[in-house]
């Protein structure tokens, strides 16, 4: 085994790697808790601090509410990935929903406004969801019901009803 714990995952030791000699106890071994050296530790977070404090006990019982809010942080994270693939399809949406839409404007004023309308429309659903998800860091809650709230909304009607010259 290597002095240094960091170049223990470069290296294989084989069958008779003492780490992997099973225990009376059946749990790991404890790492040490000690920074290696040249480590520092600027300064610790609330969850961090929390984390420390609901660190299993010597007896052998663990804490109870780690893996519930781990599976919570799990579901939390697959949710934002399906709403953010949903935001993404609906950008795309609206991008091929405006260009089927034929402009019959002859004022260029008109026509600048109704182009600027078209992409502040494509835009949309990007600028929704980075916004709530900026917005809503601390509130989880709020965070889900705001992006429902904007799948609803933002629907992309001219893709799905269908606009432009074949409808």
């Amino acid at each position: 085994m290597n002095p240094r714990r960091d170049d223990d995952a470069l290296n294989w030791a084989g069958d008779d790697d003492p780490t992997l000699v099973p225990t009376g106890s059946g749990r790991a071994a404890p790492e040490p808790t000690g920074l290696p050296e040249g480590w520092t530790i600027p300064e610790q977070s609330v969850s961090a601090q929390r984390a420390v404090e609901t660190e299993p006990a010597d007896d052998g019982t663990e804490s109870d509410t780690e893996p519930q809010s781990a599976a919570v942080s799990s579901v939390a994270l697959v949710g934002m990935g399906i709403l953010a693939g949903m935001y993404l399809l609906y950008t795309i949406g609206w991008f091929i929903g405006v260009a089927r839409i034929e402009k019959p404007i002859s004022d260029p004023v008109a026509e600048f406004m109704f182009s600027l309308g078209a992409w502040l429309a494509v835009a949309a659903p990007l600028v929704w969801f980075g916004v709530t998800f900026w917005l809503t860091t601390s509130r989880p809650r709020a965070r889900l019901v705001w992006l429902l709230i904007g799948v609803v909304v933002l629907v992309p009607l001219p893709f799905i009803i269908g606009s432009g010259p074949g409808s």
